[in-house]
């Protein structure tokens, strides 16, 4: 099998050399060079034609964001960013995934991290991951409109007129994600009649910036959700960081819950924690959707649900959108996907189904 060729971009030598040995000891990967800022790295790109670029955020001549923005003017290529965990660095490693860049790494300790063999299984599986991601994929959707009705004729829900006030819409991601979720909820109109949760795998101090980022941008209100508030029509919850969120009734009320317990199958917060929640929501009608991302986080949660609740549609992103087609594809894969949506589409269609 042929090794994975990567460039490493950082300004400090000791990280260049640290990110070096890491991946070549891996056994997967040849790194190909080395750049030590934006603007070396940029031209690297043009030069070497990497399957693969490490890019830190923050450098001096031309920093990691813009560096990407060129590459993927330029020259396309998939990358992963290496962010340390300031608000400074998350608001900077949010804005370089919206632009481009297929996931991100958190440097454990600053810019110039001694103990960065703490994170050597991420650095080597997220690069490797990003080597299977085609940049070219068509992230604004299909290349035409497909109305619904041929991905899958729709299933015509029982009439019960006392559900048509409790709705709920609940949103599953991965690798990919915030570009996805910024191409969705910007699309959702602001007179949404329903709350939405979202988790979107990602370690903490990350989901504050992606939630202020998308709520600039969007018509509906988003924020990261808090523990024991209640829910509100038109408005996002983004489960924060290194917490599992639960939904939970009170009366006519759905508040938020927000725990600690151990990781699901790797992942705090996990889907499958989110759509297990909800299987107490009897009278209510849920829209899952699950959007790109590796691994087949939701479908144990996604079943659960739809074994008790006959009033679950649920949506999954289609191959030709998702950056990375592993959750969508395990959804389709065991039978619980009710629709298959381009990107592109994704809004509507939940509008289209909750409204």
């Amino acid at each position: 099998m042929a090794l994975i060729n990567v460039l490493v971009v950082d300004d400090s030598a000791f990280m260049r050399k640290m990110i070096t040995e890491i991946l070549t000891e891996d056994g997967r990967f040849h790194v190909a060079g080395t750049a030590v800022n934006g603007a070396d790295g940029v031209n690297k790109v043009k030069k070497l034609h990497p399957d693969v670029v490490t890019m830190d955020v923050q450098m001096p001549k031309l920093d990691g964001l813009e560096a990407l923005k060129q590459i993927m003017k330029e020259c396309p290529a998939p990358v992963v960013m290496l962010s340390s965990e300031t608000r400074k660095g998350a608001d900077y490693t949010i804005q370089a995934i919206s632009t481009g860049a297929v996931d991100f790494i958190t440097k454990p300790s600053g810019a110039i991290s001694l103990d960065i063999k703490k994170v050597e299984k991420e650095i080597c599986d997220k690069v490797y991951t990003a080597a299977t991601v085609k940049v070219h994929k068509k992230i604004n959707g299909a290349k035409k409109h497909v109305p619904i009705e041929q991905i899958q004729q729709p299933l015509t829900l029982p009439e019960k007129p006392s559900l048509s006030s409790k709705k709920l819409i609940a949103i599953g991601t991965s690798t990919g994600g915030p570009r996805a979720l910024q191409k969705v909820i910007t699309a959702l109109p602001k007179n949404l009649r329903v709350p939405v949760a979202v988790v979107q795998h990602m370690p903490p101090g990350f989901t504050a910036s992606l939630s202020e980022r998308l709520n600039q941008i969007s018509q509906v209100a988003v924020k990261e959700a808090e523990h024991g508030e209640l829910m509100k029509k038109g408005t996002v919850y983004i489960a924060p960081g290194g917490y599992h969120m639960e939904v939970k009734s009170s009366g006519m009320a759905l508040i938020i819950s927000l725990n600690q317990q151990p990781p699901d199958n790797g992942h705090r917060p996990s889907v499958n924690m989110l759509f297990r929640s909800l299987c107490a929501l009897k009278n209510y009608q849920i829209v899952t959707c699950i959007l790109t991302g590796m691994g087949n986080d939701g479908t144990l949660g996604l079943k659960e649900l739809k074994k008790v609740n006959s009033h679950v549609l649920s949506l999954a992103e289609t191959e030709e959108t998702a950056i990375v087609y592993g959750m969508p594809k395990s959804i389709i894969k065991e039978g619980l996907a009710d629709y298959q949506v381009p990107l592109n589409q994704m809004a509507s269609q939940l509008s289209n189904l909750v409204n």
